[in-house]
């Protein structure tokens, strides 16, 4: 970034933005599903699962439920309701 558009309000607005990212996503990801554990390594195992991890997220964002731990919890209990969400 050229240094005249570098100054600090926009420096900090890149900052935020790419830790509300991090918090919002990748968190979710690293803690709640424990993605650095997984031993999927080779071919597209890894990307299909983060895929699959993405999704799984969004669709509770979708439907209100910002405490994605919760939600799977909840969900673990209640397949039918799991389906609906998915449209199924």
């Amino acid at each position: 970034m050229p240094p005249e558009k570098a100054n600090p309000k926009r420096l900090l607005a890149l900052s935020r933005c790419h830790w509300r990212i991090e918090n919002s996503l990748h968190w979710v990801r690293d803690v709640t599903f424990d993605e650095d554990r997984c031993q999927v390594r080779t071919g597209a195992g890894p990307r299909v699962l983060a895929t699959l991890r993405n999704l799984a997220i969004s669709i509770f964002r979708l439907h209100g439920i910002t405490n994605i731990a919760a939600g799977l919890r909840r969900l673990s209990w209640n397949a039918e309701r799991a389906l609906q969400m998915i449209g199924v």
